[in-house]
């Protein structure tokens, strides 16, 4: 019997003690969810107050507010992660009202006291009402500040920051018009030869001679980029030369647009050489819109039917060195025009002639005489040199501003920079008259108590002396 005692309290101890620590492990934690403080939230910000950006379209509301009194960099520990805004549509008065998040912590972070709030919903013909709380470090929201009426915006039609803008435009399109009128009356408009163009003869009369055909190669892109348009312009002109010279001409393309395009106007191009019997469609053709696929095609029909002039007009990319080189290997006249940078160097090395930047996109009035294109191409060289007047004023004004650090030069510079030149607000720290004053005189009291404590060291040493 004792032996079997001894049994029973061997197998039951593990068991009592076991049970014993659950009852201590829920005792602790019921005193320590019994201990545990509810999270205190922060305190909240104050005075929220919403505002129309002015000169605008009507669709950015300005937000500012005080910061919390948890806000404080001053502070041990921090209080806050930050702000979150809520924006809330109130234009319909029975609707009830739904808060979605303007800007979380993330943007609204310590420290920030205003946002600009440029939602896409924001137009003139709604209200909206916002709510403002303060988010502590554990996540917990202060109480919530709403605007006292709700905001809504309204379209400015005139942003009086770029009236130096209008007053630009207005003084370029006078030129324009003018330029335009002196062409209509007979005036001969001087402008300066593009030898590229100059070659369009010379490289369809020695295609006509060898009895090669002309290769025309308007880009890769479609019919949305200038550079195509600048380019179907030019082919206009060859086309009506290789008419006239009786030539063939082939221009294979990587986009149907184009195509239909080019036909068109090599159609145009014949019946204005009195030529419409030698038009036929198969000139302008759709290759492929693989940018490598159709250089491939380019590549083969140059090596087969060696042509006697190539022109590449249009947008080129990585295939540019490929058309030079090759077109330079079977000693065609080439006549390259591209507005892409990095392509001109493969084109200006492998070419005979090319056409940069301007000068492609000033062809079609070089080649036209209309007096519309030629005034237009004349005023636009009057808004260069103002550009230009500008932009060296503007250096001259910096420079003397830098080294002589006299504040007056410094707000030319900057009402030439923001408010001639630029687009955007200026600062107001860097227009503002008074503030401007207020510095000269701070430095003229400042150079002033220069010269007395230099005066009255001298005159002590005097004494002393």
């Amino acid at each position: 019997m004792a032996m079997i005692g001894w049994l029973v309290l061997w197998f039951s101890a593990p068991a009592a003690l076991a049970q014993d620590a659950a009852t201590g492990i829920a005792e602790e934690a019921g005193n320590d969810s019994v201990e545990a403080a509810p999270a205190t939230p922060p305190a909240p910000p104050a005075r929220l107050v919403a505002e129309d950006k002015p000169n605008d379209a009507g669709n950015t509301i300005m937000l500012s507010w005080e910061l919390s009194p948890d806000d404080d960099i001053t502070l041990d520990e921090a209080r806050l992660q930050g702000y979150r805004l809520y924006r809330a549509d109130v234009t319909d008065p029975g609707r009830e009202l739904e808060f979605e998040l303007a800007a979380g912590v993330r943007d609204l972070t310590l420290q920030r006291d205003e946002f600009e709030d440029s939602h896409r919903l924001i137009r003139p013909s709604r209200s909206f009402q916002y709510r403002l709380v303060a988010v502590g470090v554990d996540g917990t929201e202060s109480e919530p500040i709403e605007l006292d009426t709700p905001i809504s915006t309204t379209r400015s039609w005139f942003d009086p920051n770029r009236s130096w803008f209008l007053g630009l435009m207005l003084l370029i399109s006078f030129w324009i018009v003018l330029f335009i009128y002196l062409a209509q009356k007979g005036v001969d408009l001087k402008i300066r030869k593009i030898a590229g163009l100059e070659a369009v003869d010379e490289a369809v009369g020695r295609a006509t001679e060898m009895g090669r055909p002309i290769l025309f190669v308007p880009g890769i892109q479609d019919m949305n980029n200038i550079q195509t348009v600048a380019g179907i312009t030019i082919l206009a002109r060859i086309g009506r030369t290789a008419a006239e010279y009786d030539a063939r001409i082939e221009v294979p393309t990587s986009r149907s647009l184009v195509m239909t395009t080019a036909r068109e106007t090599l159609e145009s191009s014949f019946l204005s050489a009195g030529r419409p019997d030698a038009y036929h469609e198969d000139m302008s053709y759709y290759v492929t819109d693989e940018q490598f696929g159709y250089v491939a095609y380019l590549t083969g029909y140059m090596s087969r039917e060696k042509p006697a002039a190539c022109f590449y007009l249009g947008a080129f990319f990585a295939e540019s060195l490929i058309l030079a080189e090759t077109g330079n290997s079977i000693g065609a006249i080439q006549v390259a025009g591209t507005a892409e940078p990095a392509q001109l160097p493969f084109f200006v090395a492998a070419c005979d002639y090319t056409l940069i930047g301007e000068e492609f996109f000033a062809a079609s009035a070089y080649l036209s005489g209309e007096p519309e294109q030629l005034g237009t191409l004349k005023g636009q060289d009057v808004g260069k040199i103002i550009g230009g007047l500008l932009i060296i004023v503007g250096c001259l004004l910096a420079t003397a501003a830098s080294v002589t650090q006299n504040p007056q030069m410094e707000w030319a510079v900057n009402y030439l920079k923001f408010s001639v030149l630029g687009t955007e607000e200026p600062p107001e720290e860097l227009l503002d008259q008074d503030l401007i004053e207020e510095r000269m005189e701070e430095e003229a009291d400042g150079a002033n108590g220069e010269e007395q404590a230099f005066g009255g060291a001298w005159t002590e040493g005097n004494t002393q002396t």
